[in-house]
């Protein structure tokens, strides 16, 4: 069923949006050979839609707040996931991106100037055709085979669709896909590489997440036809890894991204002095805020420019051929280093006791890629282990190792769902012996943990386990409810039973920030009385997320 073009359906966009991007980061990176063969627009676009879609939840977890039986305005949420996007741009290709999903808004929030139409519909197609024009606004010398092409020939595909929104977003969809197989006969570089364009591919992705949305589905749910991977033809050349030399000839040695506080005039001065500097010039933005994206060989004039024109900040220099200042700066690195996710302070300070570098979650958020990526860089270390410990900040994470990687850092990802898988993970870890030696081991410990959490119900749902009431507590086992009670320790008690049926040397208990060390010492008790030989270690956690966390090993 059709869903209206609200607040609801910009939310599920953003999720669905960084779900594909997830699932298709490492495809897009492969591929990306146009217009440097540096290998990460998959993971720039993953952290831009990112950035997009924490500022559409916080509006609706601040909206909560004050009126949780309604959702937020549809312009606010507009607003807040073009401005998220901005804010959050990487790369040549986010950037753009950022402008395309702003000159969206423009015409969707009914900004001066714009005309939002009678419907929906109308206002989708009337939407993306201002993202293209504001999208080729923003980029200095467009370059057709791009995202730009494939931006364009959705919104063609839109101008004369039928129907309500959703059909108007699979027109632009269908277009953008057909307009993404013709990037290799476009540009020379795709045609010699053999592949489509990867940040053209990156918002395919995208136009499939606004169909789905627009369909009904939410994030989590199966992908329907609508938004399927793109067409037999481009999907070949989405598997190839493209060697660095088919970008062509000598490119600029630096990547320069900021973000600059100036008005309208300041910043034309600035597009004219960075277009004489370098390549791959994006300036998007307004209303006194805006991303600037270049490629230069003189970093520091690049900056200074922008010092000049108001105010930068969030400076980022990315250098190309980096490869031997890389080994040259790690030798003041350390060896290896770990880097967990942990939801309490407790937790944190056991991980830190451990030697791993720790990002502390806050309640009801989860930790960005930036974030993520900022603490391997202050691990500063040659190799790095990254426990997230959160089966939903997977692709999250992948995303922060490959960004990583590029920087220099080799990084193994240990999947671990749990903060106790965690835990487990890091008391095999030894840096003494060979990396690859490392790594299998946290993982075995890791996969030999199984993992529950106990939980309050906030509502009556459906489960697993039957129809739960709000107030019940639930028990979950590797991530499924298998338990419903009443009361805390009770429903605990009876979640280690039917774990350590299938047999169990060590049970580690996490406590969370309000629950009393009498559960711990019942447990306790209630381990050593039923199950010889098995013996118990409490942690004081102080999560808030989770009265109880439960490993058994």
């Amino acid at each position: 069923m059709s869903h209206t073009l609200d607040a609801d359906a910009v939310r599920a966009w953003c999720a669905l949006a960084l779900d594909a991007l997830g699932r298709a980061r490492e495809e897009i990176d492969a591929i990306n050979v146009y217009p440097v063969a540096d290998g990460d627009t998959g993971t720039n676009l993953y952290l831009t839609v990112e950035s997009a879609a924490r500022a559409v939840d916080d509006v609706f977890h601040g909206h909560a707040t004050t009126d949780p039986a309604s959702p937020p305005a549809f312009p606010d949420t507009v607003r807040a996931m073009a401005h998220g996007a901005l804010i959050g741009a990487r790369g040549n290709s986010g950037t753009i991106l950022a402008q395309l999903l702003r000159g969206m808004a423009e015409v969707l929030t009914g900004a001066p100037g714009t005309s939002p139409g009678t419907d929906d519909a109308e206002r989708l197609r009337r939407a993306l055709r201002r993202a293209v024009e504001s999208a080729y606004e923003g980029v200095a010398r467009p370059v057709e085979g791009t995202v730009l092409t494939v931006a364009a020939a959705a919104a063609d595909g839109a101008a004369n669709a039928p129907g309500d929104a959703a059909a108007v977003a699979r027109a632009a969809y269908e277009a953008a896909r057909t307009a993404l197989a013709a990037t290799p006969g476009q540009l020379e570089v795709l045609g010699r590489a053999g592949v489509v364009d990867a940040g053209g591919l990156g918002l395919v992705e995208v136009l499939g997440a606004l169909t789905r949305a627009l369909a009904g589905e939410t994030a989590g749910q199966p992908s329907q036809d609508a938004a399927a991977p793109a067409t037999p033809a481009t999907r070949a050349w989405r598997t190839e890894s493209c060697p660095a030399d088919l970008a062509g000839g000598a490119e600029p040695s630096y990547e320069v991204i900021y973000l600059l506080e100036a008005d309208d005039t300041a910043v034309a001065r600035l597009r004219t002095r960075l277009d004489a500097l370098g390549e791959s010039l994006v300036v998007v933005g307004g209303d006194g805020l805006w991303n600037v994206h270049v490629h230069v060989d003189d970093a520091g004039a690049a900056v200074e420019a922008g010092v000049e024109a108001g105010r930068p900040y969030r400076i980022r220099i990315t250098h190309f051929g980096a490869a031997q200042e890389e080994r040259t700066r790690t030798r003041e690195r350390a060896q290896r280093a770990v880097v967990a996710v942990v939801p309490g302070e407790g937790l944190a300070g056991l991980c830190t006791e451990a030697g791993a570098t720790v990002v502390a979650t806050r309640p009801g958020q989860q930790p960005t890629g930036e974030e993520l990526v900022e603490a391997i860089r202050r691990a500063h270390a040659r190799e790095v282990v990254l426990l997230p410990n959160d089966a939903e900040l997977r692709q999250t994470a992948a995303a922060a190792a490959e960004q990583a990687r590029a920087e220099g850092v080799r990084v193994a990802l240990i999947p671990t769902r749990s903060p106790v898988q965690g835990i487990a993970a890091l008391a095999v870890h030894e840096p003494g012996r060979r990396f690859d030696e490392d790594v299998v081991a946290m993982t075995a410990a890791a996969g030999a943990t199984r993992y529950a959490e106990l939980a309050v119900a906030e509502r009556q749902s459906w489960t697993m386990a039957g129809v739960c009431q709000a107030g019940d507590v639930l028990g979950l086992i590797d991530g499924d409810v298998a338990v419903i009670g009443a009361e805390l320790a009770a429903t605990a008690e009876t979640v280690l039973d039917r774990m350590l049926a299938a047999g169990g040397e060590m049970v580690t208990l996490v406590l969370g920030a309000d629950v009393p060390d009498t559960v711990a010492d019942r447990l306790e008790r209630h381990v050593r009385g039923g199950h010889l030989a098995v013996d118990t270690v409490v942690y004081r956690g102080g999560q808030q997320s989770a009265p109880l966390i439960v490993g058994v090993e």
